[in-house]
């Protein structure tokens, strides 16, 4: 099954991501602030699909989606951003940063296990 990268700092979210991706038989890592994130990034192998948190401790999810997408490998894997910021201009700014998609937190698990299948689907 494919990889998922979970950078996500709230411990609660992190548990609740990873448990329902893997009973969903996907193979789960999680960095929980930008610094790991970013050192998973330049050494880690390529996964199917990021989930990240825009606001984290070090290195916030804007700097991290740019440092992924100059990295050779990660310019077409699919990038769900989580985030409590609701506002039109930080959705906009995530998606010109070059996320594939956002998500408002708190969400409904259901509904970001259905935008997960449905973007590691459309890499296929």
């Amino acid at each position: 099954m494919p990889n998922v990268l979970i950078v996500e700092d709230d411990e609660s979210i992190a548990q609740l991501l990873d448990f329902m991706l893997q009973r969903q038989g996907y193979g789960v890592e999680i960095c929980r602030d930008g610094r790991a994130a970013e050192q998973r990034i330049v050494t880690g192998p390529v996964p199917a699909l990021v989930l990240m948190d825009v606001m984290l401790p070090y290195k916030d999810g804007f700097e991290l989606i740019a440092l992924l997408r100059r990295q050779l490998g990660w310019g077409d894997v699919p990038v769900l951003m989580l985030s409590a910021k609701s506002h039109e201009p930080d959705i906009v700014r995530a998606l010109e940063a070059g996320s594939t998609g956002y998500v408002v937190k708190p969400f409904q698990p259901k509904e970001v296990l259905a935008r997960v299948k449905q973007l590691i689907g459309a890499q296929a």
